[in-house]
């Protein structure tokens, strides 16, 4: 049974996952895409949704202090997030992002994926 386990453990350590994330969620905030494994890209796409979701219903200090909370790193993408990223989707009610499939890797048959922004 698989009790309790709806997040993808991508083969790394509960930390190591965390922080790989957040930098990934970074990345693609302050690039527009990225390029990762599948199964990244499902895991990536989750936390991207929440922090939009969370920039989108305005810039006071508690939807700032929720962001900063789950993307500590980076404060010039916490700025890109609120005003530029977040205002496009404000009346969008989810789906900010697309995963495009690229087919597999050469070196070890992995499914890639490009994430973007809709």
């Amino acid at each position: 049974m698989r009790h309790l386990s709806s997040k993808k453990k991508l083969n790394m350590k509960s930390s190591y996952r965390k922080a790989y994330l957040r930098n990934q969620v970074i990345n693609l905030i302050n690039y527009g895409h990225i390029t990762v494994s599948l199964a990244g890209a499902k895991e990536i796409r989750r936390l991207a949704e929440k922090m939009v979701t969370i920039a989108a219903k305005g810039n006071d200090f508690n939807s700032r202090r929720r962001a900063l909370q789950l993307l500590p790193y980076s404060e010039v993408a916490l700025v890109k997030l609120f005003t530029e990223v977040a205002p496009q989707y404000v009346t969008r009610p989810g789906g900010y992002t697309r995963i495009l499939r690229l087919g597999r890797r050469a070196s070890d048959s992995a499914n890639m994926a490009r994430l973007q922004w809709v």
